[in-house]
C-alpha cells in the first residue's frame, strides 16, 4: 500500500553525496503527501546554492517512481532554517570551523625539505593511486606561495563553493577533493606575497574550515624547507605520518635528512621514503639510465629509520598530462606497489606533536 511511511522508507535510500548520509536522516525531507498516485514532498537543502540538488532530487524521483502506485512525483525545494541546521549538525564552532563534520582517518604529509624533487607530483600520483583502489582521498595544498596541485589535476580553473558546514573543496574527475590557494584566486597567475603568519593562518583554515567530509586519506603537500608552513602543518594537523621524497643527488639526501630531523623532534613518524627521478628507461632497449647518478635511496631510508617505498623513473608523458590538468589519465602503475606498502605501514593513531 502506498502511504507516507512507504515513501519515507524509499527516500532513506537517497544519499547526500557530500555528507554521505541519507536525506531522511539529515532531516531534508519535509511535508510528505500522497494522493491519487501523486507523491509530494519538500527537499530542505543545507544551502540554497547546493550544487548537488539536481542529483539528489533526480535520485529521489527515480526511487519514488519505482514504487507501485506512483504515477507522478512533485518536489519543492527550500533552504533549511538555522534551527533545522543546528538540530542536525549541532552548533557551529566559533569562526565557522568545519572540523566537527570531518572524519579523516589518515593524514599524511608529503615532505622533502628541498625544492624541485617532485613532492607535488608524488602527492598527486599517490592520491590517484589510492583513489583507484577505492579509498576516499583529499589533497591539502600547503604550498601557499607556489601551489601546483590544481594545475595538475584540474583541466580548468574552478572556485570552491561555500556551505553551512564550511568551504567545499573542488573535486577532480576521479573524485579527489582538492583545496589550494590557487583555486581561491580569480587569476591563478596572481602572486601570493604573504609573510609567515598569513601563510600559517591559511594552512590552518584549509584544514579546519574546509568541509572534507569522510576521508580515508588526506595528503598534505608541503612546500620546501623546515620553517613556517611545514611547522604549522606538523603542529596544527594530527598527522599519522610523513612520506619523504628525495632524488638520487647527495645534496637532496642531505636536505631530506634535515627535514627528517625536524619530524623526529616533533614526534611524527616517517612512514617511508620515495626516490623520485631515479632513472629513465631507454625506449629502444629498456635499459635503466641513472641520469642523476647512482641511487642512494636505500642508504637514506636506513639513515632516517624508514622503509624505502619505491624508486620512480622519469616519465616524459607526465609533463604533458600535468601541464594540461589531466594527470589522472596517467596509468601510475609505478605507484601500485608503493601504495600497497603504504596503506599497511601508516599508523592508525595520529600523532600529537610537541613544540620544537
Amino acid at each position: 500500500m502506498l502511504d507516507i511511511e512507504t515513501v519515507r522508507n524509499a527516500l532513506r535510500e537517497v544519499m547526500d553525496p557530500e555528507l554521505n548520509r541519507n536525506i531522511v536522516e539529515l532531516g531534508m525531507v519535509k511535508d510528505i503527501a500522497v494522493e491519487d498516485g501523486v507523491v509530494r514532498f519538500t527537499l530542505a537543502l543545507t544551502t540554497a546554492a547546493c550544487p548537488l540538488q539536481g542529483e539528489i532530487a533526480q535520485d529521489a524521483r527515480e526511487r519514488l517512481m519505482a514504487l507501485e502506485g506512483v504515477r507522478e512525483v512533485q518536489i519543492a525545494t527550500r533552504e533549511m532554517t538555522p534551527e533545522e541546521k543546528e538540530a542536525i549538525f549541532g552548533k557551529r564552532q566559533e569562526g565557522g570551523a568545519a572540523t566537527p563534520y570531518n572524519h579523516i582517518r589518515h593524514a599524511l604529509a608529503i615532505l622533502s625539505g628541498k625544492g624541485g624533487v617532485g613532492k607535488s607530483t608524488v602527492s598527486a600520483l599517490l592520491a590517484i593511486a589510492l583513489r583507484r583502489k577505492g579509498y576516499s582521498v583529499g589533497i591539502l595544498d600547503a604550498d601557499i606561495t607556489g601551489p601546483s596541485i590544481p594545475k595538475m589535476l584540474l583541466p580548468r580553473h574552478e572556485n570552491p563553493m561555500g556551505s553551512p558546514m564550511g568551504i567545499l573543496p573542488v573535486q577532480t574527475a576521479l573524485g579527489i577533493k582538492v583545496m589550494s590557494i590557487n583555486i581561491l584566486l580569480e587569476d591563478p597567475n596572481q602572486a601570493v606575497i604573504w609573510r609567515g603568519p598569513l601563510i600559517s593562518g591559511a594552512i590552518k583554515q584549509f584544514y579546519h574550515d574546509v568541509f572534507w567530509g569522510d576521508l580515508d586519506y588526506l595528503l598534505v603537500d608541503l612546500p620546501p624547507g623546515t620553517s613556517d608552513a611545514s611547522l604549522t602543518v606538523m603542529q596544527s594537523i594530527p598527522l599519522n605520518g610523513i612520506v619523504m621524497v628525495t632524488t638520487p643527488q647527495s645534496l637532496a639526501g642531505m636536505i631530506v635528512r634535515k627535514a627528517s630531523a625536524m619530524a623526529s623532534q616533533l614526534g611524527i613518524p616517517i612512514v617511508g621514503v620515495i626516490e623520485n627521478m631515479s632513472y629513465v628507461e631507454c625506449p629502444d632497449c629498456g635499459r635503466k639510465i641513472e641520469l642523476f647518478g647512482p641511487s642512494n635511496a636505500a642508504e637514506l631510508a636506513a639513515n632516517v629509520g624508514a622503509p624505502l617505498l619505491g624508486r620512480l623513473p622519469l616519465r616524459p608523458e607526465l609533463t604533458s598530462l600535468a601541464d594540461s590538468g589531466h594527470l589522472e589519465e596517467y596509468a601510475a602503475t609505478d605507484f601500485e606497489p608503493i601504495v600497497e606498502r603504504l596503506v599497511v605501514l601508516v599508523p592508525e593513531e595520529a600523532s600529537h606533536p610537541v613544540a620544537p
